[in-house]
């Protein structure tokens, strides 16, 4: 494992977003399909507390904090880290993790796009009031990326599908 460097970004890579918590399922159905491509896996977490401000000829992000505590987008890449560890690990795969910073959909599309990914792979949203409510205002991240670049995205479900008849919004 490696943390990725913006200028030698594996090519043909699959690509997994990755937040702290996710349910392991994720993380191993990536790991499943680099094994079948044979190709590399990049782990990316989007830092949503930062944003890009400019982008230098060479592809260096210069980036800002929307909220002055750096430490939380540190932890989160921390966490991030050690699930992949602990999944990939002897999985066979060559894997690497990077951070991202921004809009999770831009973000993955850029890094897709630098590592000509082969697959993109990410978790469904959490079922809830509250992530409802954020997904109306921000849009679903595996929607908003099929729209907006061609790469095959494969949508890992994080929970049990819910039945036909039951309410994806119970009340509170």
């Amino acid at each position: 494992m490696a943390e990725t460097d913006e200028s030698a970004v594996p090519q043909r890579a699959v690509i997994v977003g990755a937040i702290p918590d996710q349910p392991t399922r994720v993380l191993k159905e990536a790991a499943r399909y680099a094994k079948l491509f044979s190709a590399p896996l990049i782990v990316a977490h989007v830092d949503v507390t930062r944003f890009v401000t400019y982008e230098d000829p060479d592809g260096y992000m210069h980036t800002a904090p929307i909220d002055i505590d750096l430490a939380i987008g540190e932890a989160q890449l921390s966490a991030v880290t050690s699930a992949a560890a602990s999944v990939l690990d002897g999985s066979g795969v060559d894997w690497s993790v990077t951070q991202l910073v921004g809009d999770p959909a831009l973000a993955i599309k850029h890094l897709s796009e630098k590592a000509q990914a082969r697959l993109i792979v990410v978790g469904t949203r959490r079922r809830g009031f509250g992530e409802s409510v954020r997904e109306f205002f921000t849009g679903s991240v595996a929607a908003r990326l099929a729209h907006r670049q061609s790469r095959p995205i494969l949508v890992v479900p994080l929970e049990d599908p819910v039945d036909d008849d039951e309410d994806l919004w119970p009340p509170s």
